[in-house]
């Protein structure tokens, strides 16, 4: 009996130890690695142990802007830039994630550092949207909004932001400015 409980034990811990732990770089639909569109402001610290944490808190109560939270690495790089979706509240939720690094990714490697042709080859885009100076393009499959800038597309698409601008015009090398997450 001694012996049979050892041995169940022994293979408990290996197979917990064999357990697939998360990709901490994942970006899936409701999750960056850790964090998860119910993640509260106040368990950043714990999600981001070996990284610097930076609120930004506006002065101004009355202007009804977020404060956003930078999410530096050990080598000072800003890493996330999250926007809760109640300012100055540490039972919030994350509302949005700007993507500045490219070891995030996501199971198709797409990442800040990718094309729009990753874009287009492995996802459906719901909309494209013109604006000033870039083109909004956004992936609903992944909660996910990229910003592209109108200098990588061709000239005649640049200047008249009330040209509907379709997915074929836009050249594959054009690269991705902006990579962002919104959770509802």
């Amino acid at each position: 009996m001694k012996y049979n409980f050892f041995a169940l034990a022994i293979i408990t811990v290996l197979v917990a130890s064999c357990a697939k732990s998360p990709d901490v770089n994942l970006i899936s639909k409701q999750s960056i690695g850790l964090l998860t569109d119910s993640t509260q402001v106040r368990e950043l610290q714990s999600i981001f142990p070996n990284d610097s944490i930076a609120k930004f808190i506006s002065n101004n109560e009355f202007t009804g802007a977020n404060s956003n939270i930078e999410i530096f690495d050990q080598n000072g790089n800003n890493i996330l830039t999250l926007t809760p979706k109640i300012s100055s509240d540490s039972t919030s939720t994350i509302k949005s994630i700007q993507i500045n690094t490219e070891r995030f990714k996501t199971a198709k490697n797409l990442n800040i550092k990718s094309t729009f042709k990753v874009i287009k080859d492995n996802y459906k885009i719901s909309s494209i949207q013109n604006t000033i100076r870039n083109i909004v393009i956004t992936v609903n499959e992944i909660n996910a909004f990229f910003t592209i800038d109108k200098n990588e597309l061709p000239a005649e698409l640049r200047f008249d932001m009330n040209l509907k601008i379709e997915a074929i015009q836009i050249p594959d090398d054009a690269k991705i400015k902006g990579f962002y997450v919104q959770w509802f």
